[in-house]
């Protein structure tokens, strides 16, 4: 293009030059030359300036009003800045979804510049922190977090390991812990990313807690039958008193057994596949096995009392009775008897225990057990269903329970998308209800024959 352009003044100079000298002689053919020279130099220059007008214009889509070269130009410019500005488009397209991705972050992620100013925050870094992406731009982040945890940590500088915090909106109900772990990156900026670790911790914490109560409660049966042991070895029994420590010695085992059984349980509903929906059991059946287990139940509880427990069933053409629930029928009769046993354990003789089972009209159901006995302070009924909580430790051991029946039947009805509700007041008995989803039930007239149910080892005790 440049050695066209120089063809182009040469051709200019020497027309005009040639026909200079062709009227007025060898001297003003120079001067036509110079002519010539000044003429290429003004077109030039007008030129460049109307290039300069239409790339000022900003509308570079449109065509150039420039001809020949000039508008050659003017198409490899536009074409240049056209593909420039689609650079542009697509890198901040590229932010964007960036900046979308991390505000779509569970993570709380704050920048920070070298003196620890924030430059960018996401929503919920607001969260954690209390932060305001607007108000808080440019604040440094030593005076808004003001955790002492934190601030020794940011004042020291050393961010090798996260530092752990309590979030903003935390409260008593509901605690929130953090962890934050700085990364400096770049020249000398950081890296801010919080961590909600609420569950991790509160999962640790019912571990140790777990860990703890069964040691605590397979160390009590241990001890006493150590005691026994000792006793026996050491003692001269009469057989009264022989038979007497070895019966107190198999009920200490059997406790432990009991407790062993639980756990075995509790580590299968947790480890087993869920149950699905090929296997349907008639409800029916379910609750003539569980009135049998209930009717030999409560004769050993009340033996020696004098009156037994007035418990009733639904009658076999009660309506939903012809119903059916999809499962694994073990558990579904586990966490029935569950429920039944426990009203029984803690109604006193002569007090009545009522089982029902309700169909609703959107296809849904619900199996509960009501009791006469003393009732359940409110303040327990939420955590009733924790593994070894008992509102009465000393009656529930004699009683025979582990305190991981609620937390077994809690699991059992999970696993069936079913849902354990609680209602109690003390002194008014209490309500244990199953409430099973449609998607789980369905009318047997409408099903495939359905075998009774099989026989079943004994469930856990509460």
């Amino acid at each position: 293009m440049v050695a066209w352009r120089w063809m182009e003044l040469l051709l200019l100079q020497a027309v005009l030059g040639g026909l200079a000298a062709w009227l007025w002689g060898v001297w003003a053919a120079l001067a036509g030359m110079a002519v010539a020279a000044w003429l290429w130099m003004a077109w030039d220059n007008w030129q460049v300036r109307r290039l300069r007008q239409w790339l000022m214009q900003g509308e570079l889509t449109a065509t150039s009003p420039l001809k020949g070269m000039w508008g050659m130009l003017a198409t490899y410019v536009r074409r240049a800045v056209r593909s420039r500005e689609q650079a542009v488009v697509a890198a901040e397209q590229r932010v964007q979804d960036i900046l979308a991705a991390l505000q779509a972050s569970p993570n709380g992620l704050v920048l920070l510049d070298a003196q620890g100013h924030i430059e960018w925050c996401n929503r919920m870094a607001e969260r954690h922190f209390g932060f305001d992406a607007q108000r808080d731009i440019q604040q440094t982040i030593g005076n808004l977090v003001r955790d002492p945890a934190f601030s020794s940590y940011w004042s020291s500088q050393d961010f090798t390991h996260p530092v752990l915090m309590v979030g903003r909106d935390s409260t008593p109900s509901r605690p929130v812990m953090l962890s934050v772990h700085i990364y400096p990156y770049g020249d000398g900026r950081h890296l801010l990313l919080a961590r909600d670790i609420t569950a991790l911790e509160q999962a640790e914490a019912m571990r140790r807690d777990f860990v703890a109560n069964v040691s605590h409660e397979i160390r009590t049966p241990l001890t006493v039958l150590v005691g026994f042991v000792e006793t026996l070895q050491t003692l001269e029994l009469s057989p009264q008193e022989h038979k007497h420590y070895l019966a107190l010695m198999a009920q200490q085992s059997g406790r432990m057994q009991n407790l062993v059984q639980d756990l075995l349980t509790l580590s299968r509903l947790e480890g087993s596949p869920l149950p699905g929906f090929s296997d349907w059991f008639p409800v029916s059946a379910m609750l003539r096995q569980c009135a049998i287990e209930a009717q030999a139940l409560s004769k050993l509880l009340t033996k020696g009392a004098g009156a037994v427990h007035a418990i009733t069933f639904p009658a076999a053409d009660a309506p939903g009775m012809d119903w059916e629930i999809a499962g694994t029928q073990a558990e579904l009769i586990s966490a029935f008897s569950n429920l039944i046993s426990n009203a029984l354990r803690y109604t006193p003789a002569g007090g009545s225990v009522q089982v029902r089972w309700e169909v609703q009209p959107d296809g849904s159901a619900c199996f509960s057990v009501k009791d006469s006995g003393p009732g359940i302070d409110p303040a327990h009924i939420g955590r009733l269903t924790e593994r070894f909580y008992r509102v009465d430790r000393s009656r529930s051991r004699d009683t025979g329970g582990t305190g991981l029946g609620l937390a077994i039947v809690k699991h059992s009805l999970q696993r069936h998308d079913a849902k354990l509700e609680i209602h109690s007041q003390l002194g008014a008995g209490a309500t244990f209800s199953a409430l099973f989803p449609s998607n789980r039930l369905r009318s047997a007239r409408h099903a495939q024959p359905v075998t009774d149910v099989e026989p079943r080892p004994a469930g856990p005790t509460l």
